[in-house]
């Protein structure tokens, strides 16, 4: 299924939007088959309530569309303009906003993040002097692993998070080892308002969903609620999918976890990262942003795709880097509750693909591996597992 943006359709500068065309190869007509087959079995025999996808290749939107409903009795239809709350996906967005800002000068990637927050402490005063903006968006803070995710959970605010982190124990110097950050990361808003003047969600409005013509794409809470179409979250309770209200606490963090925006939207940020938007995000700037900058072995392990497609494993600058079967991948996923969202893009073959879901359900995640496989021509695998287990898997109340 092909779907093109309107007829003379532009973004908010005038510049034309990248239209749909033919598929330029075999491989990425099978890819798009194959996956909305599948995404509608994920409704039809996974239990999935939502699902939207998007599928571009080579300067074209192949598919942007979806499966299901929006909340679990309701008859309203997941679409291409059905938003979805990204969760962790949008730390792919600090990670843009960062290179425009490094590029035209307003920082650097070494920029010292004391010098612009001076009441920041760490665990000493020498590790908070050294502490780089690179280092927070490459998660080497040298903090353990999600420092105060459980006290943002419990509704403490950010300021007062950031205030303690200089009583969490350290693990490293500042830039010596990985661990995931979603506090510490958000620290790139902070810095943004620090050399601009401007909140940090009406920067990437202005920078990057306004010229990339991404026009549901919206930060926090009210917003998604307030969107045409958005899909409701939804957890298990008593062996089925109930809905429930979206909650604040990630909304806290929006260079983490703030973003929310429809496949239509996704799809132009997809071709943004393959280098099909110069105007907005240059070669350079991908190419630093997907660049590995710190290892992260346990990515390699597992089952599933994980385990059997990745040979190596680091963290970039607001995107995981991959060896995958020999290509290099930049992917990211989310999760954050009833909401579960993956993308992937293989730079080299001009490919990308993003999921999004509205339930906690793991079935989707496999979609992303096939779609892969089929772009690089691999042998079919099963990694959805609905072959082998063609069933509902969760009732719908």
């Amino acid at each position: 299924m092909l779907l093109a943006s309107p007829a003379g359709a532009a973004d908010s500068t005038g510049t034309p939007l990248l239209k749909s065309k033919p598929l330029a190869t075999r491989q990425a007509d099978a890819a798009v088959l194959r996956i909305e087959g599948l995404s509608q079995r994920m409704i039809d025999d996974a239990g999935v309530v939502g699902l939207a996808i998007a599928i571009v290749h080579d300067g074209s939107v192949l598919t942007e569309r979806g499966f299901g409903v929006t909340e679990v009795g309701s008859t309203q239809a997941v679409d291409a303009d059905t938003v979805f709350r990204l969760a962790s996906l949008s730390k792919t967005f600090a990670s843009a906003l960062t290179a425009q800002l490094v590029a035209e000068g307003s920082m650097r990637w070494d920029s010292r993040i004391a010098a612009q927050l001076p009441a920041l402490k760490l665990h000493d005063i020498h590790a908070a002097e050294k502490l780089t903006v690179l280092d927070i968006l490459s998660h080497r803070v040298g903090l353990p692993y999600t420092t105060y995710d459980r006290d943002l959970e419990a509704n403490e605010p950010y300021p007062l998070l950031v205030a303690k982190l200089g009583n969490a124990p350290a693990t490293c110097a500042p830039g010596d080892c990985y661990a995931y950050q979603n506090i510490a990361f958000s620290l790139i808003g902070d810095m943004v308002f620090a050399v601009t003047g401007d909140f940090y969600s009406y920067q990437v409005e202005r920078r990057l969903f306004h010229p990339l013509g991404m026009y549901t794409a919206t930060f926090g809470r009210d917003a998604l609620e307030a969107s045409a179409s958005w899909a409701r979250p939804h957890v298990r309770r008593k062996g089925r999918w109930t809905g429930v209200r979206p909650q604040e606490t990630y909304y806290r963090i929006p260079p983490a976890a703030g973003v929310n925006a429809s496949a239509r939207d996704l799809s132009q940020w997809l071709l943004a990262q393959l280098g099909d938007r110069p105007d907005v995000l240059t070669a350079d700037m991908l190419a630093t942003m997907h660049s590995g900058q710190v290892d992260t072995p346990g990515e390699v392990r597992g089952n599933g795709w994980r385990g059997e497609r990745i040979t190596n494993a680091q963290y970039g600058i607001g995107w995981r880097v991959f060896d995958y079967a020999g290509e290099r991948l930049a992917f990211h996923a989310g999760a954050v509750q009833g909401y579960r969202t993956m993308m992937g893009i293989l730079p080299d073959k001009r490919f990308g693909i993003v999921l999004m879901w509205n339930c906690e359900s793991v079935a989707p995640s496999g979609l992303l591996a096939t779609a892969l496989d089929e772009a690089l021509g691999l042998p079919s695998r099963d990694w959805t597992g609905l072959d082998q287990a063609p069933r509902r898997r969760t009732s719908k109340r």
